[in-house]
Order: C-alpha cells, then sequence, then structure tokens
C-alpha cells in the first residue's frame, strides 16, 4: 500500500470517528450479535455523536470551504439526529422502510461524490447498502435480512473508524498502484 496519510483534514478525522462508532453501535445492535443490545440501545449515541457532532462537524467542514465533507457529515447528522428522536414513536413500517430508503439513497449519493478516496466510497458505499437492506427488511417484515443489513453497517463502521486511525496513526490509507501501467508477475 502506498503510505498515503494525507486523506483529510481534523475536520474529516472527527467526522469519520464520530460517523465510524455511531455506525458501529447502530449495525452491532441491528445484528443482536451481542445478548440484550439492540438498536434501541444506540439511540443516544446516534442521537448525540450522529446526529448533533456529525452535523456539527459538517458546519466547521462548510467553514473550512470543504463543501464535499460538509455536505456528507451534515446531510448524515441530520439523518442520525431524526433518527434518533424518532426511534420509539409509533410508526408503520412502510413508513420506517421509507425513511430507511431516503437514508440509503443519501448515502449513495455521498458514495458516488466522494472526494476522501476509497475509504470515504467504501464508507458511504456500505452505509446505502445497510440502509437499503434495512428498508427492504421492514417492507417485508422479514428481521433476518435486517440483522444482513446491520453487519453491512458494522463494516461501513470499521472503514470510517480505519479511514479516521490511519490518519491519526499515518498508516495507510491508499491502495497500492501499479508502475508504469504493467501488472506484476510471479518472474517479476
Amino acid at each position: 500500500m502506498d503510505n498515503d496519510v494525507s486523506a483529510g483534514s481534523t475536520t474529516s478525522t472527527v467526522g469519520r470517528l464520530a460517523l465510524g462508532i455511531t455506525l458501529l453501535a447502530f449495525g452491532l445492535g441491528s445484528t443482536k450479535v451481542i445478548d440484550g443490545v439492540t438498536t434501541a440501545d444506540a439511540v443516544s449515541l446516534a442521537h448525540y455523536v450522529g446526529g448533533v457532532a456529525l452535523f456539527l462537524v459538517g458546519l466547521l467542514a462548510f467553514r473550512d470551504r470543504d463543501t464535499a465533507t460538509g455536505t456528507a457529515f451534515s446531510a448524515l447528522g441530520a439523518l442520525w439526529f431524526t433518527w434518533a428522536v424518532t426511534a420509539g414513536n409509533q410508526m408503520s413500517d412502510n413508513a420506517a422502510g421509507l425513511f430507511l430508503l431516503l437514508f440509503a439513497l443519501v448515502a449513495l449519493s455521498l458514495a458516488l461524490g466522494a472526494t476522501g478516496g476509497v475509504l470515504d466510497q467504501g464508507t458511504y458505499g456500505l452505509l446505502f447498502v445497510s440502509m437499503l437492506l434495512l428498508a427492504i427488511a421492514r417492507f417485508a417484515g422479514n428481521d433476518s435480512l435486517g440483522k444482513v443489513a446491520g453487519w453491512f453497517a458494522v463494516a461501513a463502521g470499521l472503514v470510517a473508524w480505519y479511514a479516521a486511525t490511519a490518519v491519526l496513526a499515518k498508516w495507510p490509507t491508499a491502495l497500492p498502484r501499479r508502475a508504469g501501467g504493467r501488472g506484476v508477475t510471479a518472474a517479476g
């Protein structure tokens, strides 16, 4: 791997950490892999870290004229905040599915427009798959599909966490490139 560690400002690093831990908590709650832990247990974290903090980080990115990061984090912050304050309210499965589908479309837009490199594209792409599967699970009333979606959220959270930690620890953040357009062969 290239040792490209210039993958973001302090603002994007804080945002990736906030997004990463929110996705990890939400995803692990969705999988129900930890006894007694559900998505309801992620509501406070999603409200304050995923919602308020991420939204503020997005506004700071706009102040720094980083429109891609500002758009991503303020949009995701608003979505996490909305999810957190409506969690627990009586809502039909179709209404919840629609919200998750709209959340998925935002994640798809972020994945397609990500300028932070493959780690940001991966985070948003995995988030898209997770939200799409969660939407389908709510429309169909399929808990098993919801658990699969949770694992995609966990993966997205791990990628976001790695992207932030890599900058701080000066770990690689870019994929290796082939020199001169030629592939590497076994003989060298």
